[in-house]
Order: C-alpha cells, then structure tokens, then sequence
C-alpha cells in the first residue's frame, strides 16, 4: 500500500450553530487521485479550506507527511501547505493581470524568479495545457469559459506542485470541454507525480479524474471506494447522489 500523504482525523468544524464537519476521517494515499463527493453545502470546500489553512477547524487533525499542520509551528505549517496547487471552480483569474502574470503569480508573489524567468515559465506551462504563447499576453476577459479553466490549471501546476486540489473543476462547461480538462488534469497530475483531491458534482469527472472516492453526508465520509464503483455502489446514499434519485435518505433528511 502506498504511503499516506494526507491523513485527516475528528475533523470538525462549526459555523454559528451549523455543524458542517462532524468529524471527518480520510486518508489519501501518496501519488493517488480523491474524489470527494456530496451535495451543495454538505462542507466540501470547507474540507479543502480547512486543509489549505483558509478556515481553522475546531477539532480533529490534519497531517500532511505526517506532520499535523493545525498544531505545527506556522512556519512548518506554511511550508508544507505551499506544496498545494489549487484549480478554483472559477478559475479565479485577475481581470488587471495578463494571463502570463495569472499563472506565475505564485511564482512572483514568493520572490522565486524573476518576472522574465516567470514569464518564460507561464509561456512553457499554458504549452501544457494546450494554449499557445499568443495567448499569454491576453486578459482573463478575452477568453472563453474553457480556456480560464486552462489558465487556471497552469497556475495551478507552475510551481510543480506535489498535491493539487480541484475545485469544481467541469463546472460552467460543455460536457466535450468537460472531458478536455479532466484529460489535462490526468495527464498533468502524473506527470509531476502529484497526490490529488477533487471535488464535483460532476460522475463521469469524477471517474475520469479519480482513483478513489469519498462520501461527504452529514458531515461525515460515510463511504469510500473505487472512483469506478460509484455508480455501482450499493451504499444508499451514495446510489442517491450518483444517479440523482428524488427519493432516497438524503431526501428524508432534507424533510427534517
């Protein structure tokens, strides 16, 4: 089996009165792909936030090589979350940089080279998204919904990362686009070796992107499996979700 490169444990996580994490447990293996899946605020992206340091857990830990970011020291902490490239849902690109900043400004914003170098860089990874270097000097708005969402997987990617969070990543796309950037997120994911988690709504995504896949219900992982056996599960809540059935537990909590 291979080693765990993100262990996750008694996640909890509360807004007010809303208990959106409820004691999350899920190990990602090194080099592997998770798809965590889930209704519209179930807490997906306050998983990934709490991982990426953007929301502070009232519980539980997170480790990432073993090492527990919530009680490392912040300067640990900080170093093995740069280690993280993140696809957002959006794209998230800046309207007032040129789509060559977009992708570097990691890169620029931590002093790592120079702007040349940087450009040279943001010109080499959008050739591995597909775009040419014409493309470098245009702005966030003269591009199509696919072709943000190629940015933004070269950003995502500049800084060889070794883990790599997708947010939503299908979302706004035809479903042949949709297919497109699942190819470029595979073939970039092993590429760099990367440990990777997703989360979508998206099943045929899902599968094409995953290794295995997680369950988020009720701020629980209440199943985990093969990416390929989602749509085969016996799981309920899982059958629910994946092949989108009005009635079903989730339905019945929705009525409480």
């Amino acid at each position: 089996m291979s080693d765990v490169k993100i262990r996750i444990r008694g996640l909890k996580k509360h807004f007010g009165s809303k208990k959106v994490l409820d004691g999350i447990d899920l190990d990602i293996e090194t080099g592997t792909g998770m798809v965590v899946i889930g209704g519209s605020g179930t807490g997906k992206s306050v998983l990934l936030k709490s991982i990426l340091g953007l929301v502070t857990p009232d519980e539980g830990s997170i480790e990432i090589d073993g090492v527990d970011v919530l009680k490392a020291h912040p300067r640990e902490a900080r170093s093995l979350r740069q280690q993280i490239g993140m696809l957002f849902q959006n794209g998230a690109l800046f309207d007032s940089l040129p789509v060559w900043e977009n992708v570097a400004f990691g890169l620029l914003a931590q002093n790592k080279v120079s702007r040349a170098k940087a450009r040279d860089v943001a010109v080499e990874v959008l050739a591995q998204v597909g775009l040419g270097a014409d493309v470098a000097r245009l702005s966030p708005s003269e591009l199509s919904g696919g072709m943000q969402k190629r940015v933004g997987l070269a950003r995502a990617i500049a800084a060889r990362p070794v883990i790599m969070f997708f947010d939503e990543p299908t979302t706004g796309l035809d479903p042949i686009m949709g297919a497109v950037i699942d190819e470029l997120i595979v073939d970039c994911v092993k590429k760099l070796g990367s440990t990777s988690i997703a989360i979508t709504h998206d099943m045929a995504s899902a599968q094409r992107i995953g290794d295995k896949a997680a369950m988020l219900y009720q701020g629980r992982i209440t199943w985990t499996g093969p990416a390929s056996a989602l749509l085969t599960s016996t799981d309920p809540v899982v059958d629910q979700f994946t092949h989108g059935r009005a009635h079903g537990p989730i339905q019945m909590a929705l009525r409480k």
